[in-house]
């Protein structure tokens, strides 16, 4: 049959869930950092088209084209902050992958359950870098979502985390999730913080993963030693972007390219400068996650340095799993055929 006359592979949420359970995350985001390193991926130009719903809720849809050894597609994943009075899920996507010869769409998959697993991966991977992730036993959230049990439950897969102190400012929702991880992770201990600072103080890592677009997290916050996973971007005060000991970005082009994000703000106005750059006046990115994930970080991280972790996301990541569900899908004859 020519490539041309094959029908279109068509995933949904259900099956990308099944398939994703076989697949390791970690390596998968790794051997993608490593490979962009390498040249052998990469990442295209992203496309934002924000608006405001009826509702007046913020409401935006990003295109991230990527191509990861030999794999070209996309992701699209939208977002509404009005989904949750709808009691609807805030972030909803789809993932394309292409033929690399003729370019046509192969397959179309759900994409929102891959970016929290690829964004959860990085978030992780970054860490068990920093970190053994043994030696992680408490962990502070700040935002009670989809982001926050997916980064939880992949680091429990992977032997970490005995407590979690959980803040939101919803209270309501706060119980809910606690409520929820005592039953679905009854191994882990769950407090309620009734601040964020008092949560961020009192663990040696802490997650942030919240739609703030204001930053509230000060350096006076986090302990001595501690790791700040800034997943949401904006909530790590200025001072805590300038200040710590070591801040890692996934991408430093991404990054200083979007004026919506504080670094990215620093960035055009000259406070900040990526890897090997320097600037008067200017704090410099200590390096990217290919180079922390690859060992070829030079300095030290010690016992009692700040370590600050930006990812911006990348979509090769979002590809580099999609690719392995693809796989999957066609050895399991996984998935439903869409005509052309």
């Amino acid at each position: 049959m020519h490539a041309l006359s094959r029908p279109l592979r068509y995933l949904d949420g259900a099956t990308v869930a099944s398939l994703c359970a076989r697949i390791d995350p970690l390596e998968a985001v790794t051997e993608a950092f490593l490979a962009v390193r390498a040249h052998r991926s990469g990442v295209a130009t992203e496309a934002a088209l924000r608006w405001t719903a009826p509702d007046g809720a913020a409401a935006r849809s990003l295109v991230l084209p990527a191509w990861h050894e030999g794999v070209y597609g996309c992701k699209i994943i939208n977002a509404s902050l009005g989904n949750a009075e709808r009691g609807l899920p805030r972030a909803a996507g789809l993932i394309l992958l292409y033929d690399e010869e003729t370019a046509e769409p192969v397959c179309i998959m759900e994409g929102a359950y891959i970016s929290a697993l690829r964004t959860a991966a990085v978030s992780v991977a970054a860490l068990r870098a920093v970190r053994p992730l043994s030696t992680v036993d408490r962990v502070a959230l700040l935002g009670c979502g989809v982001q926050a049990r997916t980064h939880l439950g992949l680091l429990a897969a992977h032997g970490a985390v005995k407590s979690v102190i959980v803040h939101d400012l919803s209270p309501s929702r706060c119980r809910a999730f606690a409520d929820d991880l005592r039953e679905s992770l009854p191994e882990i201990d769950v407090e309620i913080a009734a601040d964020a600072g008092a949560a961020v103080r009192s663990a040696p890592v802490a997650l942030a993963t919240t739609t703030t677009t204001t930053s509230y997290v000060p350096l006076a916050w986090l302990p001595e030693g501690s790791v700040f996973l800034n997943v949401s971007l904006d909530d790590a005060a200025e001072d805590v972007l300038l200040g710590a000991d070591h801040l890692f970005v996934d991408d430093w082009h991404l990054v200083s390219e979007d004026d919506t994000r504080l670094l990215g703000r620093l960035a055009r106005a000259g406070r900040a400068t990526g890897p090997g750059v320097e600037a008067p006046g200017a704090r410099q990115v200590d390096a990217d996650l290919a180079t922390l994930l690859s060992g070829a970080y030079p300095r030290p991280i010690s016992s009692t340095d700040r370590t600050v972790i930006n990812p911006f996301g990348m979509g090769v990541h979002d590809v580099a799993l999609a690719t392995r569900v693809h796989a999957l899908a066609r050895d399991t004859e996984a998935g439903v055929f869409l005509p052309r």
